[in-house]
């Protein structure tokens, strides 16, 4: 058991004569863990971009909502009557009426 341990650690079962197919698996294993650490980065840099997006549409739907509240101040009449008496323009107290055109056709 000793004697198989350090044959291990010296690296006989590299150099013997049967060597290729231990060879040949410890490439295969090789290749499989740099394919995985790849996948594994990614991943991680898959992650990293969902929540980076995550945080820009919690922005930009906060600006939106905003943006909205602001536009939804601006087109109250009290805020219209301010912004027109700025101009010394005064609130007409008749009521607009419609205007019908009839045709000539009639």
């Amino acid at each position: 058991m000793k004697k198989n341990i350090y044959s291990i650690l010296r690296g006989k079962f590299l150099i013997s004569d049967d060597s290729f197919k231990n060879w040949r698996i410890i490439i295969f294993i090789s290749a499989l863990a740099i394919v995985m650490i790849a996948s594994s980065h990614s991943a991680d840099k898959k992650v990293h971009e969902i929540a980076r997006l995550t945080n820009e549409v919690k922005e930009l739907r906060s600006a939106f909502v905003d943006g909205r509240s602001t536009l939804m101040r601006l087109k109250m009449e009290s805020t219209i009557i301010k912004k027109v008496a700025e101009k010394d323009i005064k609130i007409s107290e008749i009521p607009p009426t419609k205007i019908r055109v009839r045709s000539q056709q009639e």
